[in-house]
């Protein structure tokens, strides 16, 4: 595994905010920046204390990785919050991911199935093992760059397992480019960040009844 570096979060510039409302808040999660606080005092500064600063009553409703950037979903109120709980329970939420990976991918699409645990020696590293939880992506390649030997995919998480994305990628031979933990060295040289961006977010409004879609493309 790679050593870790001391935690550098990059400036605050100021909220992306992407969709507001009495009950929700939807933010862009710039990479780098921890989605919640860390247990560290310098490790504090993350998204959630980020938008409290604004918003007071923010609750988180799930989470990204540090490395990882793009949409991520926050409660204004306890009932709101344990509604969307509830839907990504259910898996009532659809979720989008962009990546950019080494090589080739093959396939136009496809669907990888391989359970997922904790690779308890190398925590918090995860690892496909028959004893894990089921878990399953789709992917669908956007485009192939011949040049660099990468592909940009579209992914849609079935499931949410911890570092999920980056695990299956790495398990059909093509790990995210910069990824500090799964990647060959080449790989994650190249690129100075993890390329995986939350993309997209879909989900009927618990009191509105009404479809929102979340769309964050923007810079990757």
């Amino acid at each position: 595994m790679r050593p870790f570096h001391d935690y550098q979060p990059p400036p605050n510039h100021g909220l992306r905010l992407l969709y507001e409302d009495e009950h929700l808040l939807v933010v862009n999660k710039p990479a780098g920046l921890l989605s919640v606080p860390g247990n560290s005092p310098q490790k504090k500064d993350c998204m959630v204390s980020r938008l409290q600063a604004e918003f007071l009553e923010a609750l988180i409703v799930h989470r990204l990785d540090m490395s990882t950037s793009g949409i991520l979903l926050f409660a204004r109120n306890k009932t709101m919050h344990s509604a969307m709980s509830q839907l990504f329970a259910a898996r009532e939420i659809s979720k989008t991911y962009i990546a950019v990976v080494d090589g080739l991918v093959e396939k136009d699409s496809g669907e990888i199935n391989a359970p997922l645990m904790v690779d308890w020696l190398n925590r918090p590293k995860q690892k496909v093992d028959v004893e894990g939880k089921p878990s399953c992506t789709h992917y669908q390649v956007i485009h192939r760059d011949d040049s660099n030997s990468t592909t940009r995919v579209k992914l849609t998480p079935i499931t949410g397992r911890s570092h999920q994305l980056r695990v299956h990628l790495m398990s059909i031979g093509h790990a995210i480019l910069g990824d500090e933990f799964y990647a060959s060295d080449e790989a994650f040289q190249k690129s100075d960040r993890l390329l995986l961006h939350a993309t997209a977010l879909s989900f009927v409004h618990p009191l509105t009844h009404q479809l929102i879609h979340i769309d964050c493309r923007e810079n990757f």
